[in-house]
């Protein structure tokens, strides 16, 4: 995603020399990047962690072996609960998958 941005940035850039709006532009894109794009180290890394461990498995690889084991740890905890409170639903997406 990084070289998306960069590239992306680089476009502004070439556009900003006939309009300079284009520069605040290239700008914004990359303080939203460092803010909130990058998983690993940076400022929203602490609000990131938390609303990745919510269950969904669409993220990401995490960036170490810790963060992988929380997020692990949080989606097997949430299969339980979810197999615990829907005892029925659960053994039909057994069967379902078993087939």
């Amino acid at each position: 995603m990084g070289t998306i941005v960069i590239a992306g940035t680089a476009v502004l850039v070439l556009l900003g020399f006939g309009n300079h709006v284009w520069w605040l532009a290239a700008v914004a894109v990359l303080f939203l990047y460092l803010q909130y794009g990058r998983s690993g180290t940076g400022g929203g890394s602490a609000s990131q962690s938390s609303q990745s461990s919510g269950g969904s498995s669409s993220g990401s690889m995490p960036a170490t072996y810790q963060a992988y084991r929380k997020r692990r740890d949080m989606q097997a905890k949430w299969e339980r609960r979810y197999r615990r409170e829907r005892p029925m639903e659960s053994r039909r997406q057994e069967r379902e998958k078993s087939k």
